[in-house]
């Protein structure tokens, strides 16, 4: 758009120019009246030419005009050439297929549970419905209940409960992302995997409560050691390798683990996703998170341009990038 601007604007200029100076508009016109002779000239040969190509296509001209016809392989192979750049540079790049290449080469373990398939997320959820779920999830946990607390879907929600770990602490739904884009693809293939299981085989549709966390949100959770222990970078989530999860029953979010549906649910959850090579967190022994899960990268260095460079993969601005350098 500036480019545009920049050449609107030269060529304005140039117009001015031209009608506001006698002397330019005079050269200008004794300048195309020179080339007209040439042009003449020019015009006559290419003439020439397209009758002499025409006449070396005819069969009885095979041996005296066949340097001429080589210019009709030429102008063929240029065309064909020039077609197929073309679809080549026009053809819309299709993200499927580039994860599943960049999954093949990097993580053979995951595209052959995949088998090929690679699995799309599902629709975000509703914030109303996770907003609901905390509540009642407060109320299961024997903290005050505020039935009548209407929370608008989107406004940020700040609800301090230090024993609903870190997927339901602080929830200022401004800072919280719960889309997939900036899930790695080799966590998110792994978790959507894990969703497919879930629903199939036992019954339990998932949602997502988090995936990606910034650092300023991370270095905020990390103020409550009852939340998270984790500071800024030292998370799977600032790395698009981590995220919070829930369940979904009768169209309602379903958080607390006291919801015994919901704790069986966390339980089978847990099983699953260690089946696929990710790391639980209703086995950790100090803080016990069991709607969370990430995975654990071979080789991952924890520092900002490692984020970076992750999530930039994940959001397809370099998936085939360097791999990643040992400890």
């Amino acid at each position: 758009m500036i480019l545009f601007v920049v050449c609107c604007f030269i060529f304005l200029v140039l117009c001015l120019s031209f009608l506001m100076s006698y002397e330019l508009r005079h050269k200008t016109i004794d300048f195309f009246k020179s080339l007209i002779p040439h042009g003449k000239s020019k015009f006559d040969s290419a003439k020439s030419f397209a009758e002499q190509m025409n006449q070396a296509a005819s069969a009885n001209q095979t041996q005296t005009h066949w340097h001429l016809q080589q210019w009709w392989i030429l102008i063929a192979g240029f065309f064909l050439l020039s077609s197929i750049l073309v679809f080549a540079f026009t053809r819309p790049i299709d993200p499927t297929k580039v994860e599943a290449e960049y999954l093949r080469k990097t993580d053979p373990q995951i595209y052959a549970l995949l088998n090929g398939e690679i699995l799309s997320p599902p629709p975000e959820v509703d914030e109303g419905l996770i907003d609901a779920a905390i509540i009642q999830a407060q109320i299961l946990e024997g903290q005050n209940p505020v039935p009548s607390l209407q929370i608008p879907a989107g406004n940020p929600t700040v609800i301090n409960n230090e024993e609903f770990g870190d997927q339901r602490s602080s929830f200022d739904t401004t800072m919280i992302d719960r889309k997939w884009d900036k899930m790695h693809p080799s966590y998110k293939q792994r978790l959507l995997m894990v969703f497919k299981i879930m629903k199939e085989r036992h019954g339990y549709e998932m949602v997502l409560l988090e995936g990606y966390r910034s650092p300023e949100r991370q270095t905020r959770l990390s103020g409550n050691a009852a939340t998270t222990l984790a500071k800024a970078y030292q998370s799977y989530h600032q790395f698009g390798l981590a995220a919070d999860v829930a369940f979904k029953r009768d169209g309602k979010v379903v958080i607390s683990e006291r919801d015994p549906w919901a704790w069986k649910g966390y339980q089978l959850y847990g099983v699953v996703a260690e089946s696929v090579g990710l790391t639980w967190g209703g086995r950790w022994t100090r803080i016990h998170d069991y709607g969370h899960t990430e995975f654990r990268m071979p080789g991952l260095r924890k520092n900002r341009e490692s984020a970076e460079r992750l999530i930039a993969e994940a959001q397809g601005q370099g998936l085939m990038v360097n791999n990643i350098s040992p400890n």
